[in-house]
């Protein structure tokens, strides 16, 4: 079992593989705030007397701040560390958190250094799509049924859909749903609506499964009530690959096609059709590294009949 990290364009990835089966993944957007950071700051909102305010890092990024002392004060520099990257949900942008620290100035960990990972040139074949897909796609099937995730404000919220009997789906969906929360990253409150199942020994049966294999992720747990709902919530430090991906669709989109670009096989130019919203997502830098990285003259065409994710690369005559 280990780590393995891809650094590529726009997006470093890391996968924990073992036996050539994916049992977490992690994805960071670079050059944002995230946790770890430890950086000086500029305290630009107070409420009179709370211990809650804004800060503006030298970014230009702003953070929220808490545990402030009381002598802070609006305009005054403030050292701070970050607790949990940005967020985007549905409808708003949550600002990433910070609290007060005598910490010396750093920058946030690395995936390499925070999975201790190692540092590879490409996955193997087709487990990031894998992954890549469940999170795009919102629906992981397992014998019997299927997940189904929605990354609401208040939380991410899994369905488990499938044919009666209730209790043998429940049962049959444990192992799934362990599986996706590690793969997709999730954290922060996650409410999971398994069938309703009238009979206490049932809800009791499930309870057992989940806390079986959860057991190593450090979470807290409510026992399923008597409609199959149970909530779960783990200390979150960053956007999970659902959020990411659901949210930020053409970023995520854009950030994938790069990938399918840089293992292009076969000699010659590379050619990359994409939407045009992809297109406009890829920054003249990302398109100078991606010429870096093959060594190729890279063309673009622009195709409105395409899907966000339906953008392909391919190798041409120059």
């Amino acid at each position: 079992m280990e780590w393995l990290i891809e650094e590529g364009i726009g997006e470093h990835r890391a996968l924990l593989i073992d036996g050539g089966e994916v049992l977490a993944a992690r994805i960071d957007w670079p050059g944002k705030a995230a946790a770890g950071l430890v950086a000086d700051a500029v305290l630009i909102h107070r409420a009179g007397g709370s211990k809650h305010g804004v800060v503006r890092l030298a970014s230009g990024e702003e953070a929220l701040v808490d545990r402030l002392p009381r002598e802070a004060s609006e305009g005054a520099p403030i050292r701070v560390e970050v607790t949990r990257s940005a967020i985007a949900e549905t409808g708003r942008f949550k600002l990433a958190k910070s609290r007060p620290t005598q910490q010396d100035l750093r920058p946030a960990p690395t995936l390499a250094e925070s999975t201790g990972g190692k540092l590879v040139r490409h996955f193997p074949a087709g487990l990031w799509e894998e992954v890549w897909s469940e999170g795009w796609s919102g629906e992981v099937g397992f014998a019997g049924g299927a997940l189904v995730l929605t990354p609401a404000p208040a939380m991410t919220v899994i369905d488990i859909d499938g044919p009666p009997p209730s209790a043998k789906l429940a049962l049959a969906a444990v192992p799934a749903l362990a599986g996706t929360i590690r793969r997709l990253d999730l954290s922060g409150s996650i409410g999971v609506d398994f069938p309703t199942l009238a009979d206490k020994a049932d809800r009791q049966a499930v309870d057992g499964a989940l806390a079986k294999a959860l057991d190593d992720w450090p979470h807290e747990r409510t026992a399923m009530n008597g409609f199959g709902f149970v909530q779960i919530v783990a200390r979150q430090e960053r956007p999970s690959l659902l959020a990411r991906l659901r949210h930020t669709p053409v970023a995520a989109a854009a950030r994938f096609l790069l990938r399918h670009a840089e293992r292009v096989e076969g000699a010659g130019d590379v050619l990359i059709t994409c939407p045009a919203p992809v297109r406009a997502a890829i920054t003249p830098a990302w398109d100078s590294e991606l010429a870096r990285r093959t060594g190729r003259r890279i063309h673009w065409k622009v195709s409105d009949t395409l899907a966000l994710d339906g953008g392909f690369a391919q190798a041409v005559a120059p």
